[in-house]
């Protein structure tokens, strides 16, 4: 575990050879980064019962943007995959050594998810978190990244058809198709067998690794510089989009982010792709006058990932949480006063965006200043 200057995810600019100049992807930087702050945003909304819909979780079934923002995480980490693969092929890393890297890399990843769980949650755990579903379904996809193209596709075309047969079929106490909110397989299997031993939500790993796949798919002609990359992507994007939709549509199998359906990780992927591809237009294409430049303060998170996770959350059990004050007039945590005397001079609807949107500038200049510095965590 280290902190450095982040070399990849990079994109040729010359012919290949040792003294090849090499510049950052701004697309991925930017998505990647929009990613994080929306992350932080709908787990810090301070607005109560004035909380807009779409940054609220929706009922089972349903879909907003606040359900959008983890696959989107996940499908960032697919999307890097195909430059830090080809980082190490550069570095002559292949065989034994490339998977004991992976493998390295996503125990690492762990162990930090399972360190903030605990800070969080005030208790020891091992079980699965945010930071450990993305460990565990990266290693899987990129284990997988020596396979051509259409190889990774069947394979997430056939882990999706697998894990939808599972949830379509598979016999649990409330009965054989029943895929409900509180009665489906999957809690089924939780229950039996998973949560004993800590690892409830193990099973998500196979959607999740798909989507870790199609991530590194979308983002593989960019990686290649191919000239045909926006219209790939677009086609790519629209289609995952319009097959996750039609499948929730059918009414087979629902939108769920808690079981990682099927027809979520295709419209997500869908979406992440054409997110990605709008970013290129604008940053990377050359089309757009100072696009790079105006995604700029998006690349700071964008680059800083892990960091842009893990330190506002720290910040926010032990110091906005722990810390007590008494600015509010009463003694209380931190959090607490700071968002009373927000409320009290803004009123409910101002007074809790003043608490939120700090929160986020707090954050972003936090890791603004950490890249003027050069200081990039990476496992």
């Amino acid at each position: 575990m280290t902190i450095l200057s982040d070399p990849a995810p990079t994109t040729s600019a010359g012919s290949a050879g040792p003294t090849q100049t090499r510049v950052r992807l701004t697309a991925l930087d930017a998505w990647r980064g929009l990613t994080v702050l929306l992350m932080l945003l709908v787990n810090n909304v301070a607005l109560g019962d004035l909380t807009p819909p779409q940054l609220q979780h929706a009922p089972f079934g349903g879909l907003t943007l606040t359900d959008l923002v983890f696959p989107w995480f996940l499908f960032c980490a697919g999307a890097a995959l195909p430059f830090s693969q080809a980082a190490m092929r550069r570095a002559g890393v292949t065989g034994g050594a490339r998977v004991r890297r992976l493998v390295t890399r996503a125990a690492l990843l762990y162990l930090v998810g399972a360190f903030l769980t605990s800070v969080t949650e005030h208790r020891f755990t091992l079980g699965l978190g945010v930071l450990q579903l993305i460990a565990l379904a990266t290693l899987c996809a990129a284990l997988l990244g020596g396979l051509r193209g259409r190889w990774q596709a069947l394979v997430a075309v056939v882990l999706l058809a697998a894990y939808g047969a599972f949830l379509a079929s598979a016999h649990h106490p409330a009965g054989v198709g029943v895929v409900s909110e509180t009665a489906n397989p999957v809690q089924a299997v939780n229950d039996a067998l998973l949560t004993p031993w800590g690892l409830r939500g193990l099973v998500s790993v196979v959607p999740t690794t798909a989507l870790v796949l199609l991530g590194s798919l979308a983002a593989r002609p960019l990686e290649q510089r191919s000239p045909r990359a926006p219209w790939r992507l677009l086609v790519l994007g629209t289609a995952l989009a319009a097959a996750g939709y039609g499948w929730a549509a059918s009414g087979q199998l629902p939108f769920a982010k808690a079981l990682w359906t099927p027809p979520y990780v295709l419209y997500s992927a869908g979406l992440g792709t054409l997110g990605i591809l709008a970013m290129w237009l604008i940053a990377d294409a050359g089309r757009v006058p100072f696009g790079a430049k105006l995604l700029a303060p998006l690349t700071i998170p964008g680059r800083n990932a892990l960091a842009a996770y893990v330190l506002p959350i720290l910040i926010k059990v032990w110091v906005l949480l722990d810390w007590r004050v008494g600015w509010a007039g009463k003694l209380q945590p931190m959090r607490d006063a700071l968002l009373t005397l927000a409320r009290t001079h803004l009123g409910l609807w101002w007074g809790g965006w003043a608490y939120t949107l700090g929160y986020l500038l707090a954050a972003w200049l936090l890791l603004a200043w950490m890249a003027r510095r050069g200081l990039i965590w990476k496992l």
